[in-house]
């Protein structure tokens, strides 16, 4: 584990060096520390065209609505059943949870130029990237999410306050200068393209996965190229990212797209990506097609899910070859323990409704490993 400066203590005589609470650097090694998200106060999100323009039409206009509203009884009741079992299922193997504090997302906030009210906190994958012993808070792009991390201050004063290391990007001004106004889903066939403009770096962590020194990336409709670009200077040369073409044409979140589950072991969507024209720096690695998932039944779940169908690869690897899974993707079980892991299944069907499963779900602080290339470096990070 990396060790940080010192943390300021005004009353203190001398100061000493304290190793940092926080070090992960890829989505494998052995798990000891996880911030898991949170569904209190869990409001639907403002209307606003970045948020809708992943879904149909017609549940844009359902959404706009209803935005601001409390999520119905009928969709949080189920789903914080099943996280409270996937925390149990956690700390039963060990590792420590840490929860964000609870928050009023249905309160009004704004900037000079806009105002909204919040989500949730079911998330912390997409607003904090852990690299080593940093952590990142992320220019995110949709304006209800904007003070989405004070929910976790608490804790991240804390990680800090013990030797960690805290950043976050440039906060983004998300004005309409950022969002294309002639922005459509882009039909099979036709050149990709996105509701971003560069206007301004702007990414989910989400859309990150870590390998050691190599990050994989897509872009997508939470981040566009500036993002990118400034996620590496920022690294700088210690580190290479690579992006993955996606074919999905609304892409969101590299997590149900491409998925370290160990050294040279990659799960890919074989919908969303190419096989053969995966990055260079993978061509050593072993591909993992994931199997079709398994059909998911009940109209108000479909209805209401922020997510693809192939939130079935949204796992969490926990360490030893270990990996929490959906029960209910009984596919992805078989799959699983085929290529040599141990599933460990779990219930978290009804968590789609707010953004995602048991790795978006989550976001690891500490794991047991130290800092390692697992790819070919010989090969260029453009």
């Amino acid at each position: 584990m990396e060790t940080s400066a010192t943390p300021v203590d005004a009353g203190a005589t001398t100061q000493e060096p304290l190793a940092s609470p926080v070090g992960s650097h890829n989505e494998w090694d052995p798990l000891e520390e996880i911030i898991v998200g949170s569904l209190d106060g869990a409001t639907i999100p403002s209307n606003h065209p970045v948020v809708a323009c992943n879904i149909p039409p017609w549940a844009a206009r359902l959404q706009g609505l209803a935005a601001g509203a409390r999520f119905p009884k009928a969709l949080i009741g189920p789903a914080q059943e099943e996280l409270n079992e996937f925390v149990a299922l956690l700390e039963s193997l060990g590792v420590t949870v840490r929860r964000p504090e609870a928050v009023v997302h249905r309160k009004r906030f704004g900037t000079p130029d806009w105002s909204s009210r919040g989500f949730c906190c079911s998330c912390p994958r997409d607003s904090m990237l852990v690299i080593g012993d940093e952590i990142i808070e992320t220019p995110m792009a949709w304006p209800c999410r904007y003070f989405e991390t004070h929910a976790y201050r608490p804790v991240l004063k804390e990680y800090f306050r013990r030797g960690s290391r805290w950043t976050a990007a440039p906060r983004p001004q998300l004005t309409d200068e950022l969002f294309d106004p002639e922005y459509r889903i882009p039909e099979p066939g036709e050149p990709m393209r996105y509701i971003l403009t560069e206007f301004e770096p702007v990414f989910d962590a989400a859309d990150f996965v870590r390998a050691g020194r190599d990050l994989f990336v897509t872009r997508s409709n939470v981040t566009n190229a500036l993002g990118i670009e400034w996620l590496r200077r920022h690294l700088g040369p210690g580190y290479r990212i690579h992006e993955v073409r996606s074919r999905c044409r609304t892409p969101m979140h590299i997590d149900t797209t491409l998925m370290p589950l160990a050294p040279g072991k990659v799960l890919v969507n074989p919908e969303y990506v190419d096989v053969d024209h995966l990055p260079e720096a993978l061509r050593s690695w072993d591909v993992l097609t994931a199997p079709e998932p398994d059909p998911v039944r009940g109209p108000l779940l479909n209805l209401t899910s922020m997510c693809g169908k192939w939130l079935s690869m949204n796992v969490l690897a926990v360490g030893g070859g270990r990996v929490i899974a959906d029960r209910h993707h009984t596919g992805m079980l078989r799959a699983l323990e085929r290529w040599g892991f141990e599933p460990l299944p779990c219930d978290l069907l009804h968590y789609a409704p707010f953004g995602g499963s048991f790795h978006c779900a989550t976001l690891d602080i500490r794991r047991r490993g130290t800092l390692e290339s697992y790819c070919d470096w010989a090969v260029s990070s453009r």
